[in-house]
């Protein structure tokens, strides 16, 4: 006879392994979402108080840069990391983009100090939620990429209804999803496909709480965070460009520049001896996408219009894509002004292959490096 308890009894503790297990998962994606919320609110709050200093007439407008570039260095003393001044230009816009009228004024309660209104409001945590339902890394790309009103809102709505991730917003964004769904004729079909979720698309609790945003505002270091690879990539881009044939003169290293009212980051900028132009980098970490691409032209427009001198020929990009076993190198060569400058460039620039090749190799080299490192420390 089969002896029924000893059947049961490992039934019964596999069930209180996974229940503790689904209920720990549970509690780490709840803690993310207040986190994620208390962090928004708070760069909310940054950015409206940046904005209400420069309205108040203390700063001019063409002052704006400098004000940032104090502030970052101001908080970055005293606080730590976070506080760059394209993350404080992102704080401006988000308040920008999501003024007053569009916060419930319940987000804060007063305290019962004597202190000042500003210093004494203190956020509602309740509330947070309802009012930023999205991570601050939506946020981000909200601002960033969905310049339009209506289409911001649309992406909002449909991430939140549907659960996308960062990356799948990012792709939505990039795929015109907002104004395909405006010309399609069956929306309610457009929209039904906007809910399906590929494997790829779903973040666990753990790949959450590692947002380098959330990193950051903690106060916390992560052993191993995009930021860190892309900055070691950018690094050994630039000396092995350099240590190519001579060809290569360096100028610059996280180029700022500003067009309209946004603020833009050139990983690398060089000046290639033998064409006599300008060779404009921008490195990812992800994939690459039809928006890197639009970025690129933006940069380059610019650099023709403002860095380039008489008797030089037309800047020329390169992107840079350093996704997992999967790099990829394009250069940008659309503006160039007839096919045999094109042709030219072709000839003369190290091979996309050969840069695609030396990124993943790099990309493999400083992962081995940390993965070393960290069962040491272990």
């Amino acid at each position: 006879m089969i002896n029924d308890s000893k059947i049961s009894k490992p039934n019964k503790y596999t069930s209180l392994i996974s229940g503790i297990a689904e209920l720990l998962e549970s509690a780490r994606s709840k803690t993310t979402r207040v986190i994620n919320a208390i962090l928004t609110a708070t760069y909310w709050e940054i950015g409206r108080r940046i904005v209400e200093y420069e309205q108040s007439g203390v700063v001019k407008a063409k002052y704006g840069k400098k004000l940032l570039q104090n502030i970052s260095n101001d908080l970055t003393k005293n606080i730590g990391r976070g506080f760059s001044v394209d993350n404080l230009e992102l704080m401006r816009l988000f308040y920008l983009a999501y003024p007053k009228d569009k916060i419930s004024e319940t987000l804060f309660r007063k305290s019962d100090s004597n202190k000042s209104d500003t210093l004494s409001r203190i956020f509602k945590s309740e509330k947070l939620y309802d009012i930023f339902p999205l991570s601050w890394s939506h946020y981000v790309i909200l601002i960033r990429r969905a310049k339009k009103k209506e289409a911001r809102n649309f992406y909002e709505t449909e991430a939140l209804r549907n659960g996308w991730s960062v990356r799948l917003l990012d792709r939505q964004i990039s795929s015109q999803f907002y104004e395909r769904t405006l010309l399609s004729k069956n929306k309610a079909a457009m929209l039904k496909k906007g809910e399906k979720l590929l494997p790829e698309d779903i973040v666990t609790p753990e790949e959450e709480i590692k947002d380098p945003f959330i990193l950051e505002f903690l106060g916390l270091k992560d052993e191993y965070s995009e930021n860190e690879l892309e900055e070691a990539l950018i690094i050994h881009l630039e000396k092995f460009l350099l240590e190519l044939g001579g060809e290569f003169a360096f100028i610059g290293r996280q180029k700022r520049l500003r067009i309209g009212n946004e603020w833009y980051r050139i990983d690398l900028l060089f000046f290639h001896r033998k064409l006599k132009c300008l060779v404009v980098i921008d490195l990812k970490v992800g994939r690459f996408t039809h928006a890197d691409a639009g970025q690129m032209h933006l940069y380059l427009n610019f650099a023709k219009d403002n860095w380039t001198n008489k008797g030089e020929n037309p800047p020329v990009g390169l992107i840079l894509c350093a996704e997992k076993d999967s790099a990829v190198a394009k250069y940008a060569l659309a503006g160039l002004p007839n096919k045999v400058l094109a042709s030219e460039y072709k000839l003369t620039l190290p091979d996309e292959e050969l840069l695609a090749g030396e990124i993943e190799k790099t990309r493999k080299t400083i992962e081995k490096r940390r993965l070393l490192k960290s069962k040491k420390l272990k």
